[in-house]
């Protein structure tokens, strides 16, 4: 059962001054204190599907919306220009899941294709997987498994907003 989508993804060449511009300008604030970087790291390479993958990811969080951030040095990006509003594609969304295996074979059923029999489960917080629409655009399966990181937690913000 899909639940909602919980995070927006978006590649960056420059983490820390984006960071601060999304601070700035949209009231984000790091959920963690530092990005996390990797390097030769199989869950990683794993979930987005690319070998020898080496970056740094950080989420952000303003009201009920997260925003997922990476800047990869390897592979080199195809290209540091940015999109223009009518450039086809996006990073990733992540659609929060119950079951995720269950609904990795439903939504292969209806298209989607993904890189591996099975999501990564060793994550911490989540399992997670990388798949693609009919299209190639990626999307990401998300099972929370430990409290504190689920859509329910978001409730009492969006009902405050609300009433304003």
């Amino acid at each position: 059962m899909i639940r909602g989508i919980h995070h927006i993804a978006v590649h960056v060449h420059d983490m820390e001054r984006m960071i601060e511009f999304y601070r700035a300008a949209f009231g984000f604030e790091p959920i963690a204190s530092r990005p996390h970087a990797w390097a030769n790291d199989n869950n990683m390479d794993n979930i987005i599907g690319i070998k020898g993958s080496v970056g740094k990811v950080t989420t952000l969080k303003a009201g009920s919306c997260y925003l997922e951030m990476f800047e990869f040095t390897q592979p080199e990006p195809g290209s540091r220009q940015a999109k223009a509003a009518n450039d086809k594609g996006y990073t990733h969304f992540s659609v929060d899941v119950i079951n995720i295996e269950a609904e990795m074979a439903r939504l292969a059923g209806l298209g989607m294709s993904f890189h591996r029999a099975t999501p990564v489960a060793n994550m911490g917080v989540v399992k997670s997987i990388y798949g693609k629409d009919p299209e190639g655009n990626i999307i990401e399966l998300q099972e929370t498994l430990v409290e504190g990181f689920e859509l329910e937690d978001l409730a009492p913000v969006a009902k405050k907003s609300r009433r304003l």
